[in-house]
């Protein structure tokens, strides 16, 4: 049986606020899943419904076909990052692994593993208590490694780490996807995703608004925009205008230019004489196709949150 993540109609409220609404979605292996949207949207109440510690008022969520709560040797299965605090601060990275290895009859030589492969061999025996964020983040990564799961759900793995860090991480999230594993990624922060992610579930509100690929989100946000070049920037938006374009300036020497084919640009302004360095169609990054995508939710939030 393949691994697996199955969200189907789970809804969860607290008291008066519904932070999930009849939420489903499958996560498959074999690609990093970015989990994303605005603060408030749900994202991690349904993570915790996933691992267990949130019972769902309706609907169900599974883990390689069955609730998380009835794995046996659950590291073995699932591996998960939420809160990387977590952590007693006066034992040893070492001895912190050594715990969790024993609750899930590991074998003691996966700690030495888990601790190579996240960068902490030479701080085993430091006191957690004394690390630093990124350092405390690679220990929760180790210990989400240490039952070798087919299963990774991770919570900002990327809070806290140095650029070192967020190469490592960025690698070791794409292998362990390319060996056939699920990988459940929750970030805010897009411009890793670009380089990470191969799909996105975006949420809003506690409902799924794209369950969608990365490259096709971005091609989505890009279709419609040509980027220009020009000295004669006043020049070129009078003629783009004229010819039907709708057109806005980027920065000093830039255009960006909606509702015409880079053809059409390209013969408006060469026939009015208007010199042009650069004209391409636009290619949106992941931060402005997902602020395009989640604009009202994020407006939501953000009246909320002043309310």
């Amino acid at each position: 049986m393949q691994p697996s993540i199955e969200v189907s109609a789970v809804s969860k409220r607290f008291r008066s606020v519904v932070a999930v609404d009849r939420l489903s979605f499958t996560v498959r292996p074999g690609e990093v899943t970015g989990f994303v949207g605005p603060n408030g949207a749900g994202k991690s109440t349904t993570m915790r419904m996933i691992l267990g510690l949130d019972a769902p008022d309706e609907g169900r969520a599974l883990v390689n076909g069955v609730p998380y709560r009835s794995l046996r040797r659950p590291l073995t299965h699932v591996g998960a990052l939420l809160d990387a605090a977590a952590v007693h601060p006066g034992r040893s990275a070492r001895d912190h692994l050594l715990w969790l290895a024993h609750s899930n009859r590991l074998p003691r030589r996966r700690v030495d593993e888990a601790l190579e492969l996240a960068g902490l061999a030479t701080a085993a025996r430091r006191r957690a208590g004394g690390f630093s964020l990124g350092m405390r983040q690679r220990l929760g990564i180790a210990a989400a490694l240490l039952g070798d799961p087919r299963v990774l759900v991770l919570d900002e793995p990327v809070n806290g780490l140095d650029p070192e860090g967020i190469v490592w991480i960025r690698q070791l999230l794409r292998s362990l996807a390319a060996e056939g594993r699920v990988v459940l990624v929750s970030s805010h922060l897009m411009s890793e995703l670009e380089d990470t992610a191969d799909h996105l579930l975006v949420v809003g509100r506690g409902r799924l608004l794209a369950d969608v690929g990365v490259a096709e989100l971005i091609e989505r946000a890009s279709k419609d925009r040509v980027d220009v070049r020009t000295e004669d920037r006043e020049g070129a938006m009078t003629v783009l205008a004229n010819a039907g374009g709708t057109v806005a300036a980027v920065g000093t020497d830039r255009l960006a230019v909606e509702g015409m084919p880079s053809a059409q640009v390209s013969a408006a302004l060469t026939a009015a004489g208007v010199a042009f360095s650069e004209l391409h169609r636009h290619r949106a990054s992941l931060e402005e196709a997902y602020m395009e995508l989640t604009r009202d939710e994020t407006e939501f939030a953000a009246r909320a949150g002043a309310a």
